[in-house]
């Protein structure tokens, strides 16, 4: 068997391409905002934000980048993730994650309104999403469920195994795969037999942060595969979580690294600013689909 390759960065394109012809099609008084904060000078945040501005750029979302030097105070973040807030041309807060040491991540996610918190972070968000209710999802777990839906459609009865239980991640992916149905299991460090574990997935999400952890002959034949991962090994080369030339004798569809998960988390977080726009202009109450 020779898995079928998801695209993530066509699929990804695809909806940037979708989006840009709503946004710039509909003449709207302002663009859609989008706040990134980044603090300090950690090298793959600043690829990521730079990556976020122009695909932002390109969608034609307006971005405010706010660049801050690594000894920022807490506190002068904190104010101003308040005055973004209260920016009535911003519809999307991003805070570039990992913050420095010296600052409470927790805080200043509990500090982004709700309403523009559209990385999904914040807990109103996280416990709509275990409710059931409207909110925003974190952009990678959406992007996540896209690429496995662009392969099977209807995912009700399947066995999925989701491997992390990150709150940017594992957990809402497997809330995500449970509202589909899914029969779900969530593994991390300490599950017992994880290879037993993976030979049963239908659908596997690997999302643990371990260099090629999953080998090939864990996968059960005919699986999808997600790989979340994103790794550099000593030699500079990029790799997920799963051994990835092993693993497409044995998949029916996987997601590569690089240009697999990645550019699905850009999408969704262009994706959800354009949403907390529409709601917070009251277009949504248009479209009985948003």
């Amino acid at each position: 068997m020779t898995a079928t390759i998801i695209d993530g960065q066509a699929i990804a394109a695809s909806i940037r391409a979708e989006l840009a012809h709503a946004i710039r099609g509909a003449g709207f008084a302002r663009a859609p905002g989008l706040a990134v904060v980044l603090v300090g000078n950690d090298p793959a945040s600043k690829v990521y934000v730079r990556n976020k501005l122009k695909a932002s750029a390109e969608t034609g979302i307006l971005s405010f980048e706010h660049i801050l030097p690594e000894d920022t105070k807490e506190a002068d973040l904190l104010a101003l993730v308040a005055r973004l807030n209260a920016d009535d041309t911003v519809d999307g807060i991003l805070v570039q994650m990992p913050l420095p040491k010296h600052i409470d991540e927790r805080k200043v996610i509990q500090a982004v309104d709700p309403a523009k918190d559209v990385d999904g972070f914040h807990p109103v968000n996280a416990g709509h999403l275990v409710s059931g209710m409207p909110g925003f999802v974190p952009c990678t777990p959406l992007g996540c469920l896209k690429l496995i839906k662009s392969v099977r459609h209807d995912l009700a009865g399947a066995r999925a195994l989701v491997i992390g239980r990150s709150i940017t991640v594992g957990r809402p992916v497997s809330l995500l795969l449970l509202a589909e149905n899914c029969t779900v299991t969530m593994a991390h460090s300490r599950t017992a037999d994880l290879a037993a574990e993976c030979r049963q997935a239908d659908i596997l999400v690997a999302a643990a942060g371990r260099p090629r952890m999953v080998q090939g002959d864990w996968i059960k034949p005919g699986a999808i595969v997600i790989d979340v991962g994103i790794n550099r090994l000593e030699s500079g080369e990029l790799c997920g979580d799963v051994a990835f030339d092993e693993a497409c004798r044995h998949a029916s569809a996987i997601t590569p690294v690089p240009k697999g998960v990645g550019p699905m988390t850009i999408a969704y977080l262009l994706a959800n600013t354009w949403t907390s726009f529409r709601r917070r202009t009251g277009l949504h109450k248009l479209d009985p689909g948003t």
